[in-house]
């Protein structure tokens, strides 16, 4: 395997310029697959790397449950200074997996509670809670998917922008724009050079939503004083400590279930509407090669491949050592 096993770890720093750069000049449609589909390869290539490292590091282990031959000198010899390695794979695949763990726990806690905070109200796919704190997300699942605000930010809008609210959040629920986010969010656990890229989709998701609200309500200026209401009436403040309290605190700002009030206006708020000010974005499915987006694709998507490659490769020929040093 050589070096090649270590390659996935640490390729994804080759997708950090496109998660900037797409942000800023791709379709947000298209930023937000493009930027998922480079972390979840990247991330499961470099878990597939430890795991393989990891059995190099478990044969040394004295009373390991592997067979013995798997500790033979021709398997730790297809790893470079493998008994580092090996056992520095074992802890941090175990640190990997239960962080994900945790991550897909939280978000599944997060959604039962934010149900069952619901239970007995109409079955209607709009929520109105009589609340004093402003916001609002999108809630998917259960036997429908629901749009949940409080009065108070409700008070804060008027008809027009109120109506804006309503297809931003549908907009994140009809493109199922939480499955981005979770899949973006466990990549960036599996491997932290992976965090820029969750970042990214974290504001293209909202920059997706903007668009298709602006496009149904027919109005980018209705949206964009929309989404600059509703940040000054959040405050600076709608963190998972205190936004919320109907039994899910902090629920809007919650990564898995995107938030029309979910980010203080001392964020990307500004940018957001700066984006809506201007023209609408011109949807491509590849940036041209011959701009600095289209170059910083191309190196990301050059960054994925070899990392597919390097894992691929280190699997096959792991697998073939294993087989050869397994008795009969």
């Amino acid at each position: 395997m050589g070096v090649f096993v270590f390659l996935p770890l640490v390729l994804p720093l080759s997708a950090w310029p496109v998660a900037r750069l797409a942000e800023l000049h791709l379709h947000p449609r298209t930023a937000t697959r493009l930027l998922t589909a480079f972390a979840t390869v990247m991330a499961v290539c470099s878990t597939l790397c430890l795991a393989l490292l990891m059995v190099v590091g478990t044969a040394q282990l004295p009373g390991n449950p592997l067979p013995d031959g798997w500790s033979d000198p021709e398997v730790r010899a297809a790893v470079p200074y493998d008994e580092i390695a090996g056992k520095a794979a074992i802890l941090a695949l175990v640190l990997v997996l239960a962080v994900c763990a945790r991550t897909l726990w939280r978000h599944h806690r997060i959604a039962r509670g934010a149900r069952r905070a619901l239970t007995g109200l109409p079955a209607s796919s709009v929520v109105v809670l009589p609340e004093d704190r402003p916001y609002a997300y999108a809630l998917p699942g259960g036997p429908r998917d629901r749009v949940v605000v409080t009065t108070a930010l409700l008070r804060g809008l008027v008809p027009p922008e109120r109506r804006a609210l309503f297809a931003h959040e549908r907009a994140h629920l009809t493109a199922r724009h939480h499955r981005y986010l979770l899949a973006v969010r466990l990549a960036a656990r599996a491997n932290p050079f992976l965090g820029p890229l969750r970042t990214a989709v974290t504001y293209t998701t909202e920059r997706w939503a903007d668009e298709d609200a602006a496009r149904s309500v027919g109005s980018r200026t209705v949206v964009a004083r929309a989404i600059g209401k509703a940040a000054l009436l959040s405050g600076a403040d709608p963190t998972p400590a205190s936004a919320g309290t109907s039994g899910f605190p902090g629920f809007a700002a919650f990564p898995g279930f995107p938030g029309f009030a979910a980010v203080p206006s001392a964020g990307p708020v500004p940018r957001r509407v700066a984006a809506l000010l201007g023209p609408a974005p011109v949807a491509r499915s590849w940036p041209s090669v011959f701009t600095s987006v289209g170059l910083a694709a191309w190196g990301a998507a050059v960054g994925t491949l070899v990392s597919a490659m390097s894992s691929a490769n280190s699997a096959v020929t792991m697998f073939l050592i294993l087989y050869a040093a397994t008795p009969l």
